[in-house]
This record gives structure tokens, C-alpha cells and sequence, in this order.
């Protein structure tokens, strides 16, 4: 029986294991979706080195059926994104989109477009200034909320079914977790709008690379609705809001 397996990887997260020198960190793989495995060696470690938040490459792992424990053995780094440390807007963004990902384990099976997805937000992201790197963080999210099916349609009402015009405001309601028009969300509260250059924006950039995302600025109320509202999807499909994402 094979113990030592190899993955495309990306670290997420690590962390000092309690009471021991040693690290556990956490990966998102295109093979597996998440993983946690124990990191052993000092600080001058060359593998502690390399088994660093957001670096990317070739993980490679010994399972202990046994135990039904994982050792990192190796890890070959493709992409090391020094820019992401260079300012805090940058390193808290990157943290925010790992925080969603381990949240929302891996996004539920479709891991090697997950592992895309936010391995182009993490390139896109190492050289953005603040706002764009805030954009970037809710285009991912978006983008991940649909990954997991939860995205709502953008112009049709989530009650009546009807289609919104153009110019329509909708209104997101985290109750239904969909979008409705004036006469369904009438006398409802709670509910959170969704002007139409909002609107405009997510349908114009969803579809779009992240590294393309700086040519496409909203006006500040647009984006300040579409915030809301993405945050408000995921949150709810988290059950909980991530604390970092009061820094993006």
C-alpha cells in the first residue's frame, strides 16, 4: 500500500503545534481539497522555509494509515508571492480569502477549480494597491459563492420569478438567500440593496481573470451594496463571519 503521496498544493495556514517545536499546516490540493499535515524541523529548516502561507508548488506527504497521520515530506515551491508580505491591506486580504476556503472546506469538491480560483486571486493580489485588493477579495468571494451554488441570479426576482429591468434596484434577502424586486421585498426587513451599476459590475467582471480586475472600478455606493450583499452569502453559507474579514 502507497504512504507517500504528491499533490499540486497551496498552504493556507500554519501554525505551531501545542507543546512541540514542530508546525501543523493546512493545503488546499487540487487531488484532495483540504489536508492537514505536521511540519517537523527547526526555524532554519529549508522545508519550514518553503511550507509558508500562500506559497504554491508540489506538496509531497506520508500518510501513517495506522495512526491516520500526515507528515510533510517535501514541498517544491513554483510560487512564492513575496509581494502579498509587502503591505498589511495585502497580507490580510490573502489571510481573508484562506480563513473562506478552510471555512468552507475547500469549497465541496471542486477542488481543482478552487485551487484556480484563488491561486489567480493570490497572483493578481501580490502586486494590487488597496482598493484593487479589496475588489479582488469580493470578486473570490463571488465567485466562490457560486463555486459552492449559492450565488444567486443577478436579474431575475428569487419570489415571483419575474426579470429586472436594467435600471431596477433589487433587494438581497439573507432569509431566502436570493435576490428580490420592489413589490416582493415590500414590507419586508432586513433586506439589503442591490443599486443596478452594482449589478452591472458583478455580471461584467465574474467572468473575468482577477489579474484584469484593476480596469474595472465601480463608483464607491455600488461597491459598498455589493460588499454587503456577497458578504451577506457567504457569511450565511458559513454559518459564521470570518473576524478577518473586517479588514477587507
Amino acid at each position: 500500500m502507497a504512504r507517500t503521496f504528491t499533490y499540486s498544493a497551496l498552504v493556507l495556514r500554519v501554525r505551531a503545534a501545542a507543546g512541540e517545536s514542530n508546525r501543523e499546516a493546512w493545503f488546499l490540493t487540487a487531488e484532495e481539497g483540504i489536508l492537514r499535515a505536521t511540519l517537523y524541523g527547526g526555524p532554519k529548516s529549508r522545508l519550514r522555509a518553503h511550507v509558508a502561507p500562500f506559497h504554491r508548488g508540489t506538496l509531497w506527504i506520508y500518510h501513517d494509515p495506522v495512526r491516520d497521520t500526515r507528515k510533510v515530506t517535501d514541498f517544491d515551491v513554483l510560487s512564492w508571492r513575496p509581494g502579498i508580505r509587502e503591505t498589511y491591506n495585502r497580507s490580510m486580504a490573502a489571510f481573508s480569502l484562506a480563513e473562506t476556503i478552510l471555512a468552507s472546506h475547500g469549497g465541496g469538491g471542486d477542488w481543482p477549480e478552487a485551487l484556480s480560483l484563488i491561486d489567480e486571486t493570490l497572483d493578481a493580489l501580490e502586486t494590487a494597491d488597496e482598493g484593487t485588493g479589496s475588489r479582488l477579495v469580493i470578486h473570490f468571494l463571488w465567485n466562490w459563492a457560486k463555486l459552492l451554488g449559492i450565488g444567486p441570479p443577478l436579474d431575475r426576482c428569487a419570489s415571483c420569478s419575474c426579470e429586472a429591468g436594467a435600471d431596477e434596484v433589487l433587494w438581497y434577502s439573507p432569509g431566502s438567500g436570493g435576490l428580490l424586486c420592489a413589490s416582493c421585498g415590500e414590507n419586508q426587513g432586513g433586506l439589503l440593496s442591490l443599486n443596478p451599476g452594482g449589478r452591472r459590475w458583478l455580471r461584467t467582471v465574474e467572468s473575468l481573470k482577477p489579474a484584469l480586475l484593476s480596469r474595472y472600478i465601480p463608483d464607491g455606493e455600488s461597491f459598498r451594496q455589493v460588499r454587503a450583499m456577497v458578504l451577506g452569502i457567504v457569511a450565511a453559507a458559513l454559518g459564521r463571519r470570518p473576524d478577518s474579514w473586517d479588514y477587507i
